[in-house]
């Protein structure tokens, strides 16, 4: 039988977390994505209100990914949602600095529900805006133990990157 592992994937508003788990997922995503009705419908049309869920295998190894709603009015999710999680991964747009002290509230918080390990993916990486990891290492107060690495949510090849990076942290912490 597999491991199989839980894995939140959390991040800011718009740091690519749906594409992230519907580019890598095996099965057909559960989304709750609605239209959005508040001053951020400029940014993008739709937002997460609930959760997104995929599932992947990699090398033999079941991951069951969650998405957080980014959004702090639907923050009651992110309690349910961090339950029984063996690890989370923060999702930050390397290219939107300000929401960087977003993401190290969200580091803060998830570090909080459960003493699990996790990594920060800097999304958007391939864009030449994009901050550099030290940039973003140091935005998300991410501490130097913590891994910060590129990622580009709609590239399934990174995307498989970020994740053999959680489940060796995860077997690393659970050894």
């Amino acid at each position: 039988m597999p491991a199989v592992y839980k894995v939140v994937v959390t991040g800011p508003f718009n740091s690519g977390k749906t594409a992230f788990i519907g580019t890598i997922s095996d099965i057909a995503v559960v989304t709750t994505e609605k239209k959005i009705t508040t001053e951020d419908r400029g940014i993008k049309a739709e937002t997460t209100v609930a959760m997104d869920y995929g599932r992947v295998e990699i090398d033999g190894k079941v991951l069951h990914l969650y998405g957080t709603p980014g959004q702090a009015r639907f923050d009651f999710m992110w309690e349910i949602l961090a339950s029984e999680m063996d690890s989370f991964i923060v999702l930050v747009d390397s290219a939107d600095k300000p929401s960087f002290p977003d993401a190290a509230e969200l580091i803060s918080l998830f570090s909080g529900f459960h003493a699990v390990p996790y990594l920060v993916a800097a999304n958007k990486s391939d864009l030449p805006q994009a901050a550099s990891l030290t940039e973003v290492r140091r935005g998300t107060n991410a501490g130097a133990d913590i891994t910060v690495m590129p990622c580009v949510a709609t590239q399934r090849s990174s995307i498989r990157q970020v994740l053999l990076q959680i489940i060796e942290l995860i077997e690393s912490y659970k050894a």
